[in-house]
């Protein structure tokens, strides 16, 4: 109950000098007690004054700090929600952005594949006309195999003894005419070396020592393809140079046989007279 007017009124009696607990004793002690009180009360009410507003003030923003902490659970609670549906979203733009990477990925290595195809396949279509006619060629080839085949084993077998000018008299006018008069089909302008040998074989040959003209190729597929041992007349020695480097991997022996080749070329010597070449 205690008011504004009430501590002005008891303002002039604090003032007096004799208004204090110690002068109240002297007087009566329950008077001195009341003295005290009286001037405890005003001092709590000056201090309760500012207080009060103060503790009003503290329930109201205890009550706004309450309705605040349920408004910040409940938004919490939301952003859970949204954080894990943005999280099963994340999850599933991540397994799009690595399917969209594999597949352009694909396709780029497809871009690649179909633009070396293309180069390729441009590269080739002038070939088209060439592949069709090789293709008719090896049609009548295989017509024609049975005929070169002969004429290869014939060679291999029984042109080894005669020179260049004898060897194409055998193929050209004995056995060509042979083939024709039983109808064999084979090649008109058959060329034996590329037959029998290729050209990778030859370049080996020559490095090795062979001479590069056609007798001497022809010479080599003989000695390297017969069935039989070939026997060689070499006064150039190129032959048994060409020998000794093409076995010389294989530990080859060399043994002189001059008496021997004597006597052989004695006999070709007779064989060629007796027939006037």
């Amino acid at each position: 109950t205690i008011n504004d007017e009430t501590v002005e009124l008891l303002q002039p009696y604090f003032e007096m000098e004799d208004y204090t607990l110690q002068h109240g004793k002297k007087v009566c002690g329950n008077v001195a007690g009341l003295l005290s009180w009286t001037q405890a009360m005003v001092v709590f009410y000056g201090v309760n004054r500012e207080v009060l507003p103060l503790k009003a003030n503290l329930a109201k923003q205890e009550g706004r700090l309450k309705i605040a902490n349920a408004e910040k659970e409940k938004a919490q609670a939301e952003l859970d929600e949204k954080q894990a549906e943005l999280d099963k979203v994340q999850a599933k733009f991540d397994a799009a952005m690595k399917e969209k990477m594999d597949l352009e990925n694909d396709a780029e290595t497809c871009k690649r594949k179909m633009q070396a195809a293309s180069a390729l396949i441009d590269g080739l279509s002038g070939e088209k006309v060439r592949w069709t006619q090789q293709s008719k060629e090896f049609k009548s080839q295989i017509k024609r195999l049975v005929g070169d085949t002969l004429l290869c084993t014939a060679f291999l077998s029984y042109c080894g003894p005669f020179n260049q000018d004898f060897r194409n008299l055998l193929l050209k006018d004995l056995w060509e005419t042979e083939l024709r008069a039983h109808k064999i089909p084979f090649s008109e302008d058959l060329n034996l070396i590329s037959m029998l040998v290729d050209q990778p074989t030859i370049s080996e040959w020559n490095l090795q020592g062979l001479p590069g003209d056609h007798l001497s190729i022809q010479n080599a597929i003989i000695v390297t393809k017969a069935s039989r041992y070939p026997l060689l007349v070499d006064p150039q020695t190129q032959g048994k140079e060409w020998i000794k480097n093409k076995e010389q991997d294989n530990e080859l022996q060399v043994k002189s046989v001059l008496k021997e080749w004597c006597a052989l070329l004695y006999s070709f010597k007779h064989y060629y007279f007796r027939r006037g070449l």
